[in-house]
């Protein structure tokens, strides 16, 4: 399915697109009042036939993980790093037996580390998805409103849209923007139909260019999706949407707005994200399998009021 020749040359983040136009798209991807339990939103669009057909992907038996290293160096895009130390060395003599013990903590919303936003994660013009007002639901003890609690956990179907497939490039350079039109192409060119309840990721070679070049602050500049993407992932109804950046191309094509695909997913259509996957195995995987769908599996933490999780997402062939 490798493309034998390129399908058009990557566009920049434009063409911008005004507030009033943003604020268009908001209302037209808008989902609330539909789903039963606004706290888990498109989530519940996994059923137990979603399930069923995502263990029908399996064949090979192939387990392919996700998540980046647990990152404990500061650097470009770590400006919090994780921790991890040591807690017990296990040098006591008596009772047995002895024992070594560590600790972890992270401040895993930004680029080092990835993790899923739930949906109390993201707030427009103060307000949560399902119109909840977010200084309200959301305090110094958690999210009333929209945890990851309420999410539990995910099996899917899963497509992988592989953009440096559809390219012929090793990586979408940073700024990249990725539009609705590259997504029709994507699935043409890898046998894809996105179908409802499907987790969407989105492959744009980020670490790869990363441990190839270095690493960079992704906070301002990477590519990723266009605003025009989010009507057609709304009219497929899928369940989840992650990628190897943190999905939202930048700068940003909205003035004034940082993250507007975070806006639109999130805070509009109750669709929980992943960030920061390191999707280059899966890419090598789903070229060796010569095929980009199979089961997506997704649990996180259960942390009650938790705004979000740091996850380690595993695909199944």
């Amino acid at each position: 399915m490798r493309a034998s020749s390129l399908y058009r040359a990557p566009t920049t983040n434009g063409p911008a697109v005004e507030q009033d136009r943003f604020e268009e798209v908001f209302e037209q991807v808008k989902t609330w009042g539909t789903y039963s339990n606004p706290s888990a939103g498109a989530w519940q669009t996994v059923t137990s036939a979603s399930v069923l057909e995502a263990a029908s992907l399996v064949s090979s038996g192939r387990v392919v993980p996700t998540a980046l290293p647990w990152n404990t160096v500061s650097g470009p895009s770590n400006a919090n790093p994780a921790l991890h130390y040591m807690t017990d060395l296990g040098v006591r003599e008596a009772p047995e037996p002895s024992c070594n013990k560590d600790f972890i903590g992270v401040d895993y919303h930004g680029k080092a580390v990835s993790h899923l936003d739930a949906l109390s994660h993201i707030a427009y013009k103060g307000l949560l998805y399902e119109g909840q007002t977010s200084k309200d639901v959301v305090t110094a003890t958690g999210a009333e409103f929209g945890s990851v609690s309420a999410l539990g956990s995910l099996v899917a179907p899963a497509v992988l849209l592989d953009f440096t497939v559809l390219f012929d490039v090793p990586w979408l350079e940073p700024g990249t923007a990725i539009h609705a039109e590259d997504i029709l192409a994507a699935e043409a060119r890898l046998g894809l139909d996105i179908r409802q309840g499907d987790a969407v990721l989105i492959r744009t070679g980020h670490f790869r260019r990363a441990r190839e070049l270095g690493i960079w602050d992704s906070s301002d500049l990477s590519a990723g999706l266009h605003v025009d993407c989010m009507p057609l992932l709304a009219e497929r109804g899928i369940s989840l949407l992650g990628g190897d950046g943190d999905s939202d191309v930048r700068p940003s094509p909205t003035p004034g707005i940082h993250s507007p695909i975070h806006i639109l997913a999130i805070t509009a259509m109750g669709l929980p994200l992943l960030d920061n996957l390191d999707l280059e195995e899966l890419g090598a995987a789903c070229a060796e399998e010569d095929r980009y769908r199979f089961m997506f599996m997704v649990a996180p933490l259960n942390i009650p009021r938790g705004t979000g999780s740091p996850v380690n997402p595993l695909a199944v062939f």
